[in-house]
């Protein structure tokens, strides 16, 4: 073997980044396991009523000026520790906290079957109306 620089091997290199959920099988390929239903959390059902208007109950924790506020918006979006909402009379939009959340409340009814038989809810997931059918 001739002197030079050494050769990377696979032990060596970093792991390329894996999905949450998934792992490194073996051979070196990602693998991905989705969940046989999606999940019952918050963030889900919000996904669920985008395009939904909601009044959102907030606590702010040592804050003297505003201990609790609330929000009321059409849900645009929701992840893991946010929601999206803009409010429809001054096209404000807001970035919430999930840590600060209490509560939410809708004055219709609110989706919470997965119309989706499994997949994932993501931001592009179509909207759905009140019958949960897409307006179909």
């Amino acid at each position: 073997m001739s002197q030079g620089t050494m050769m990377p091997t696979s032990a060596m290199m970093p792991p390329s980044s894996v999905p949450s959920g998934s792992f490194i099988a073996p051979g070196g390929g990602n693998m991905v396991t989705l969940p046989a239903v999606e999940e019952s959390y918050v963030e889900n059902i919000l996904r669920l009523n985008r395009g939904k208007l909601a009044t959102f109950y907030m606590t702010y924790e040592n804050n003297s000026e505003w201990n609790a506020k609330i929000f009321k918006g059409i849900i645009e979006a929701a992840g893991r520790d946010h929601i999206i909402i803009s409010d429809p009379s001054t096209g404000m939009r807001y970035l919430l906290l999930m840590l600060n959340l209490d509560y939410v409340t809708f004055d219709g009814p609110i989706n919470y079957e997965y119309p989706f038989h499994g997949s994932v809810v993501t931001p592009s997931t179509p909207l759905t109306d009140a019958t949960g059918m897409n307006g179909q």
